[in-house]
């Protein structure tokens, strides 16, 4: 069952339990609103089957759902916001909906200069900002763009965002693209200055993506390092093979070179030797 919820919290939430609701001027209206804007009967919401279905009763300011004017039979869901002149309202599911309701009214944000100084407005989910008449918080200053700015809830954090304004958002003096909102800032768009209020909350650390980031270097082995003997290394095992002495084979080959010389020799001293005592 859906429950109608004011956005300026003017009085307590209503029930919608009967099959037709009306609401305008006229006492004998469901919901009577003397406000500027609204027609005598200006608007109904019939429920049929469990569903339930705002029509407009051919005002001339119309009746609004989610920033769009709406004409007959227009199914209304959990989490619309419906504008009937100057006049917010919120449709919520309690069974569905309780705790983001809960969180929403706790973030308000109040005119403290300019145009429609003293009003206070309380942030439900996303609120656009700017002169259009389809912004949910709608300025005539003209230093204000079409859509200048977005207020939004995000994890319980209330949040700014600027829509490409043409003369910027400041926060506390500084201009921002977009910024979380903490209670006491003060949001600046053109002439009009606004007032945060709500809980303290604790934003999140930003994590800089451009930042350097150090990774662990590879582990390179280490050479081995050759074991001693006493004190002499080990010899390396190339060096030795290229160093090995000439193989018994090999030397069996050079022998019977060596011989013949050796008795080449002998045979010549002999000859002189004989050579000698002829002579003699």
């Amino acid at each position: 069952m859906l429950r109608i919820h004011f956005a300026d919290n003017r009085q307590a939430p209503i029930w919608l339990v009967d099959e037709r609701f009306t609401i305008g001027q006229d006492s004998r209206n469901s919901l009577v609103l003397a406000e500027s804007g609204i027609s005598p009967f200006h608007a109904e919401i019939r429920q049929d089957h469990g569903q339930y279905y705002l029509s407009d009763c051919g005002t001339p300011g119309g009746t609004f759902v989610n920033g769009e004017r709406i004409g007959a039979r227009f199914q209304l869901r959990s989490d619309d916001r419906v504008r009937i002149g100057d006049l917010e309202l919120l449709l919520v599911d309690p069974a569905r909906a309780r705790s983001k309701a809960e969180k929403a009214a706790r973030w308000y944000l109040q005119v403290i200069k300019g145009e429609q100084e003293g009003q206070k407005y309380h942030v439900t989910s996303s609120m656009t900002f700017g002169r259009s008449v389809k912004c949910e918080l709608c300025f005539s200053d003209l230093e204000l763009s079409r859509r200048h700015c977005e207020f939004f809830l995000k994890d319980d954090m209330l949040e700014v965002k600027d829509l490409a304004s043409a003369n910027g958002v400041f926060v506390n003096q500084q201009k921002v693209s977009t910024a979380v909102l903490q209670p006491g800032d003060q949001v600046r768009m053109g002439s009009v200055t606004l007032l945060v209020i709500g809980p303290k909350v604790t934003a999140p650390q930003a994590v800089d993506e451009d930042a350097t980031l150090f990774m662990p270097a590879v582990q390179v082995p280490k050479p081995a390092i050759p074991r001693r003997s006493g004190r002499q290394l080990v010899a390396n095992p190339l060096r030795a093979s290229a160093q090995k002495p000439a193989e018994p084979a090999e030397a069996a080959r050079q022998s019977p070179n060596r011989l013949l010389i050796g008795l080449l020799v002998l045979a010549v001293a002999v000859v002189a030797a004989f050579a000698g005592k002829t002579l003699l």
